[in-house]
């Protein structure tokens, strides 16, 4: 009888205490309602006019661009294939940086996933030891790497060169979230200095380069206690050159100093990055504390509320303008396969010129590669319209190209050309200096992006018979 009785008293205490604890817990959660206001939430989009103008992109990729690449072999030269889901893929956010600084519980916090079966596992010590990618769905499930890098429909099966260690450290989560259906997040390990790539068992800064060469805003965190920069944080920041409009330093955890500490904290943070980062402007750096719970009192709340305001106001400004990145991504691309072709073309015609009935083909082109500006390679290109100076490739990158693509398996530009389907070089500068711009233009005006029914020989034009004489 007295079991039962202490029974019958301590369940009503059992749920009391909970009850009280989760009445705490909902005391000291951070109130949310501002990241649905900054990002827009709960506002429509208009899907269709945005899945016309995607459709179009890929037209124009698939019909102006990529057959340059192919008949050039581009892909071997800068090793990035553009897939249709790479096309078609939402804006990326990258999150780098040394380990438990707060990469995940950021996560948590704009996808309100705390406390949640579903939330990422964080911790003091090193958690994060895969890259995780946490994308929409329908429901809430998780994707194996090898799913994932096997699936074309997605923009990660390049991935698959990687090997299949690091496919094993790849997970995808889905789930339906407002935030998830216009931007893909993108959660790294945590760098750890004392650690050699080898012992990853894949090439960590290689699948970093990866990701950060598709990502439209990459995030660096930091905490205060980890502000040190040694071998694989410095090779991170050589590999974010030329990408400093995307990068925004994050330091994490800010209420936990107070403010004279905060103020000297920062200072060192500049002083440890200046000798990484050489640009004029240096990047945008946000302080706050980004995890669910409330800042810690007697601390700099209004500055901190301010920043993270800023953060969320940068991050919804990617995802407005993801249309117009895409498009300007696309058409840089084809601006370089457009170069690349010239090059080639240069490098067939010199080959050709220096061959003689008793030359020896292999030392004739040795030299040609060897020292292109001694038959002006690079200059003859830089004497065609829309080519600048500053958007050459590297001279010795294509040593290593003619070395694996003989110069005599190449056609001239001359020679790449059909009655049905035109030039190839006509077809992509007229891309890059009318298509492209045209559907940005498009866009801006807020018109109806569709494809025209006089898209193969341009609207108001006549197709013309090349080989017929006039």
């Amino acid at each position: 009888m007295k079991v039962l009785l202490t029974f019958c008293f301590a369940v009503p205490l059992l749920l009391l205490a909970a009850a009280e604890e989760e009445a705490v817990l909902e005391s000291i959660l951070r109130d949310r309602s501002h990241i649905e206001d900054t990002l827009r939430l709960a506002a429509d989009e208009k899907s269709g006019d945005y899945a016309a103008a995607l459709q179009r992109l890929r037209k124009i990729y698939h019909s102006s661009i990529r057959p340059m690449e192919q008949a050039y072999k581009y892909n071997e030269l800068r090793q990035h294939e553009i897939s249709d889901g790479e096309i078609t893929s939402k804006p990326m956010v990258l999150f780098l940086g040394p380990w438990s600084v707060g990469k995940s519980s950021m996560v948590n916090y704009l996808l309100g996933l705390q406390d949640t079966p579903y939330q990422l596992y964080t911790g003091a010590e090193p958690t994060t030891s895969e890259f995780t990618v946490i994308m929409h769905g329908e429901k809430i499930r998780t994707v194996e790497g090898i799913v994932m890098a096997a699936d074309s429909s997605r923009s990660f099966s390049p991935l698959e060169k990687f090997g299949q260690n690091f496919l094993e450290k790849l997970v995808g989560i889905e789930m339906p979230h407002k935030l998830l259906e216009r931007v893909t997040f993108v959660d790294t390990p945590g760098i750890i200095e004392n650690r050699k790539q080898q012992e990853r068992g894949y090439p960590f800064n290689d699948v970093c380069q990866w990701f950060i060469d598709r990502a439209d805003l990459i995030f660096v965190v930091f905490d205060p206690t980890k502000l040190d920069v040694g071998l694989e944080l410095e090779m991170l920041f050589r590999q974010l050159k030329g990408r400093e409009s995307q990068i925004r330093i994050i330091l994490n955890k800010a209420d936990s100093l107070a403010t004279q500490d905060l103020m000297r904290v920062y200072g060192a943070l500049f002083w440890s990055l200046a000798p990484l980062i050489n640009v004029t402007e240096p990047p945008r750096v946000y302080v706050s504390s980004f995890w669910p719970y409330d800042y810690a009192p007697d601390t700099s709340l209004e500055l901190f509320k301010r920043e993270e305001i800023s953060l969320l106001e940068d991050l919804n400004q990617v995802i407005e303008n993801r249309l117009e990145n895409k498009i300007a991504f696309i058409r840089q691309h084809g601006i370089r396969v457009r170069i690349h072709a010239l090059l080639v073309d240069r490098y067939v015609q010199t080959f050709k010129d220096q061959m003689s009935f008793f030359s020896d083909s292999e030392l004739v082109f040795k030299e040609i590669v060897d020292d292109p500006d001694k038959f002006y390679i690079f200059k003859s290109i830089l004497a065609k319209t829309n080519v600048s100076k500053f958007d050459l490739p590297n001279r010795d990158a294509y040593r290593d190209f003619f070395g694996v693509n003989p110069v005599n398996s190449f056609k001239q530009l001359s020679a790449q050309c059909s009655y049905m389907g035109g030039c190839l070089l006509e077809k992509i500068e007229k891309a890059i200096t009318h298509e492209l711009p045209a559907l940005l233009s498009s866009i801006n005006s807020g018109k109806n992006p569709t494809l025209s029914s006089c898209e193969a020989t341009g609207c108001g034009e006549k197709p013309k018979n090349r080989y017929r004489r006039n």
